[in-house]
């Protein structure tokens, strides 16, 4: 860490041979020289007369974290003409006034019409303030800019172009950022030409040609082409079957229709998309997004360098499958024809998939096993997370039973009437359940997760996308393979995708207009990012699995030991686990609290004391530092309350409302605790761990919510369906029931049709 004026910043290890440009987005982290080029809509205000201040310093003040990073920045910039436009309008405003001040008095005033400003003549009264304004912003972080005016002619001189690159070196070897931009004072007007037709050639006719130039000039691992539309559209923004390109390949262009350029400045975005493959055949990675957009503007630039799926990337390298965005709308038309199966169908699919986790359990369990390794010798991973990597003989079992229980109870999931209304004579309303639509599931060291997740999906008709983590990556596969296996025994193998492209969780989730739910599966850390990243698109799940048990003084001795055990110590890494467990004051110093303390040591269960439970101890074990706590091992936190009610009032402050246990032989008390604690899942004399899916008969669950909307507790199949409603009428307007219309309204309950018994 190095600090200049009292500002710390951190230099980034950097490093890399230049000569091939960035084959992923996730690899822009490393580019150590950036050039980032402002179009004339971002520097520019809207009536084009000044600059758009506020946008202006954000941007410097992204430059300036990557300088100090220890990259090497560069800015194109646009804005001298406009900036000089303004000031040249006042001055003419003001001798204006003046003179007719003088001669014709104040009523005229208003009539003064300002004459059309050469452009040359703006550029070169807007030059140096545009300066002094970049060089009061860069001050505020300690940053030096420099001034550098070029022209075509000085590519084309040899020398000129030698003395060029030998100062913008010395500049960026001196941390200073050169602000480069065209002599628009002196520069020719455009002329037709024959360039950017090979890799030597390319004039400078705009600030985009004047960009590329000087990336590949000066080896620049990044260009940033910034203008006022978020990227590469396959047809013009606007348009209504307009889609952003993500990323855009060498001989792309045939399958883009340009629209007109943007509302000021020379070139458009043709001229943007030309340039920036001519930088990257040179070498240099390229990203076209937009700086102009309120929400995006102010982390545009870091965002982009951190590798965040921002505006359109160039890249030389074609993945050898398809785009997530591709996958996504595969998903919902692979979906869309799976809801149309019969349920039987359906169920046939769920079955195979079954059939095939214990056909095939050797392959499964050697793809595991890779996995495990590979994860053991890197030891990246937790002990608790390890134990969600591995699978067995028996889990496989498990899953191929719970899956053969979710074919079983689907048969009339999707398409049920639950609500039938006669509206009136001949028009009848009902209210049927559907799919959701597309689930995005992102789950991390959980394979098991996969096939349940997608025989949930299948019964309900959901089209489904996958994201496992990679230390995963093994297991995951074989299990997608056997998913789509069984799909295609009716012919909708792509309803299920697993996404293998280095896609950012947080590109996943602004997908709003691809996925309708996510539901994530894994830590705590990660539903909570997901629950931030997620834009317009709804989050099922449980951030936390703060699960309490609650011992009343009127609890059996029998019960007590043998609940507390399997809630905490049958699979401690489970978000189902008992985390903090609630002693009533009267049973300390009992025999009763005696074996509980016992029996956590025989299973090695570190204790952690509650504040009110360290008071009353000698000798306490280490205090908690806080009761929101998922310890997702062998250890728990012990504190102590004096009532049932005060157990309630514990849980609602520190709980997570994901599952809660009363042990009480007092059904009085039992019942009070049941209707008070609001979780998902609360119990009476029952262990934690039954809070599943499986467990509650579902087959499988996606996850356990603890959201107060649709769903809540273990979600299985009823969790993924939504209604819509089928109005069957015969020549009904509205205005018939009218005051004075000839129909009355009726709203008639009707009988439901008889569910399949089976």
């Amino acid at each position: 860490i190095r600090c200049w004026s009292n500002i710390p910043f951190i230099t980034v290890p950097l490093s890399r041979a230049h000569g091939k440009s960035f084959a992923h987005r996730s690899e822009l982290k490393h580019a150590k020289r950036i050039v980032v080029k402002l179009g004339s809509a971002v520097v520019t205000r809207g009536d084009e007369c000044g600059l758009a201040l506020g946008r202006l310093a954000s941007i410097v003040e992204q430059v300036s974290m990557l300088q100090n990073q220890g990259r090497e920045m560069m800015i194109v910039t646009s804005g001298a003409v406009a900036f000089g436009k303004q000031r040249l309008r006042h001055e003419i405003l003001l001798s204006q006034s003046v003179r007719q001040a003088l001669h014709s008095g104040q009523s005229q005033l208003k009539d003064m019409a300002v004459p059309v400003l050469e452009a040359r003549a703006c550029a070169a009264a807007g030059q140096s303030g545009l300066m002094a304004l970049y060089e009061a912003m860069f001050t505020q972080y300690s940053i030096c800019a420099a001034q550098i005016l070029v022209t075509n002619l000085d590519f084309h001189d040899e020398q000129k172009r030698r003395n060029l690159n030998g100062t913008l070196h010395e500049l960026l070897r001196m941390n200073i950022v050169p602000i480069i931009n065209t002599n628009d004072a002196v520069v020719p007007p455009p002329e037709p030409n024959s360039d950017l037709q090979g890799v030597n050639v390319i004039s400078v006719k705009d600030n985009d040609s004047l960009a590329a130039r000087l990336a590949v000039e000066m080896k620049t691992d990044l260009l940033i082409v910034l203008s006022d539309v978020e990227g590469l559209f396959d047809s013009p923004p606007g348009s209504d079957d307009a889609k952003l390109i993500d990323i855009f390949y060498p001989g792309d262009q045939q399958s883009v229709t340009f629209g007109t350029k943007s509302r000021v400045g020379m070139g458009g975005m043709e001229a943007k998309v030309k340039a920036a493959l001519w930088a990257l055949q040179g070498g240099t990675s390229v990203v076209i997004a937009n700086g102009t957009h309120p929400k995006i503007s102010g982390h545009v630039i870091t965002d982009i360098v951190e590798g965040k799926k921002v505006g359109t990337f160039f890249s030389e390298v074609k993945p050898a499958g398809p785009t997530v965005e591709q996958q996504a709308e595969m998903a919902r038309a692979g979906g869309r024809t799976l809801a149309a199966l019969q349920p039987e169908q359906r169920a046939e699919i769920i079955y195979r998939l079954a059939d095939l986790l214990t056909d095939q359990r050797e392959e499964i369990l050697l793809a595991n096993k890779k996995d495990l390794e590979e994860a053991e010798n890197k030891g990246r991973l937790a002990l608790p997370l390890l134990k969600r990597l591995s699978l067995s003989t028996s889990k496989l079992n498990s899953l191929a039973i719970g899956l053969r229980q979710i074919a079983a109870s689907s048969q009339d999931s999707v398409g049920r009437v639950i609500r039938r209304t006669r509206i009136a004579k001949d028009l009848e309303l009902e209210q049927v359940t559907v799919p959701i639509g597309v689930l995005l599931v992102i789950f991390e060291s959980r394979p098991d997760c996969l096939p349940q997740v997608s025989a949930l999906a299948i019964a309900s008709g959901n089209g489904l996308l996958l994201k496992g983590g990679k230390e995963a990556a093994h297991s995951n596969q074989i299990l997608h393979h056997l998913t789509q296996e069984a799909l295609s025994i009716h012919g909708v193998r792509d309803a299920v995708q697993l996404v293998n492209t280095r896609e950012e969780v947080e590109d996943l989730c602004r997908l709003d207009k691809l996925i309708d739910l996510i539901i994530p599966r894994g830590s705590s850390q990660l539903v909570r990012n997901i629950q931030k990243a997620a834009k317009g698109i709804p989050v099922m799940g449980h951030s936390e699995g703060i699960c309490h048990v609650y011992v009343d003084t009127d609890a059996s001795v029998e019960k007590v030991t043998r609940i507390i055990r399997d809630s905490k110590c049958e699979y401690p890494a489970a978000c189902n686990a008992l985390e903090t467990l609630l002693i009533h004051r009267d049973l300390l110093r009992t025999p009763l609290f005696d074996q509980i303390i016992d029996m956590l040591r025989v299973e090695q269960v570190k204790i952690h004391a509650g504040p009110k439970f360290a008071s009353y101890l000698t000798f306490s074990p280490s205090e908690v530092k806080s009761l929101r706590i998922e310890y997702g091992d062998l250890e728990c936190c012990i504190e102590v309350v004096d009532s049932v009610q005060e157990a309630v009032e514990h849980i609602h402050k520190y709980g997570s409302s994901h599952t809660d246990v009363i042990i009480t032989e007092n059904e009085k008390t039992a019942e009070f605790f049941l209707q008070h604690v609001d979780s998902a899942c609360v119990f009476w004399n029952a262990s934690t761990r039954f809070s599943d899916g499986y467990r509650f008969g579902l087959g499988a669950e996606v996850g356990i919510s603890t959201s107060r909307i649709h769903a809540r507790g273990p979600v299985g199949i009823e969790g993924l369906l939504t209604t819509k409603w089928l109005l069957r009428g015969d020549n009904h307007v509205v205005s018939d029931f009218s005051e004075h219309g000839s129909m009355k309204y009726l709203h008639e309950s009707l009988p439901l049709p008889q569910r399949n018994a089976n």
